[in-house]
């Protein structure tokens, strides 16, 4: 497995850019700097991430996110 996190990843079973391997490793991101703990998914090469709003969820129990443009840095926490 590559020492580097994907470009896009996301933490929703549904989604195609779900990894359970990877996500099992464990990737932590900073987003412009500063580290963050909500993100339900985010791409590297387009500049975004989106982050769960406490714990609202839809109609169809998904968590309500807010899509955010910045710098996005994933790292794995688990060498």
């Amino acid at each position: 497995m590559s020492d580097t996190p994907p470009d896009r990843l996301s933490v929703d079973p549904s989604s195609p850019f779900h990894d359970a391997d990877v996500l099992q490793r464990g990737v932590g991101i900073r987003f412009k700097g500063e580290e963050k703990t909500n993100v339900e998914e985010y791409c590297v090469s387009e500049g975004w991430v989106r982050l769960a709003l406490g714990n609202r969820v839809d109609r169809k129990g998904k968590a309500l996110t807010v899509k955010l443009q910045g710098v996005v840095e994933p790292y794995f926490q688990n060498g």
